[in-house]
């Protein structure tokens, strides 16, 4: 399968489903993105605590929206 069909079946899917299951893949993308996040975070900060990683990822969320905006 090629690519463009690939997505092809991928969109027919997601039409299928309901706004409920749609809305549930996305948050579940969301945490993952935002564990990623963390994750390089701590590595950038390895002394931080989990609060200053949620801080720190709140701000790297923050400028996100700026910058899309």
């Amino acid at each position: 399968m090629n690519p463009n069909a690939a997505l092809e079946r991928q969109l027919d899917a997601y039409r299928r489903m309901t706004g409920e299951e749609r809305l549930a893949i996305a948050l579940r993308l969301h945490e993952l993105s935002c564990e990623l996040a963390r994750e390089g975070i701590r590595q950038q900060h390895p002394a931080a605590s989990a609060a200053e990683v949620e801080r720190l990822l709140q701000e790297r969320l923050r400028l996100a929206r700026e910058l899309g905006s």
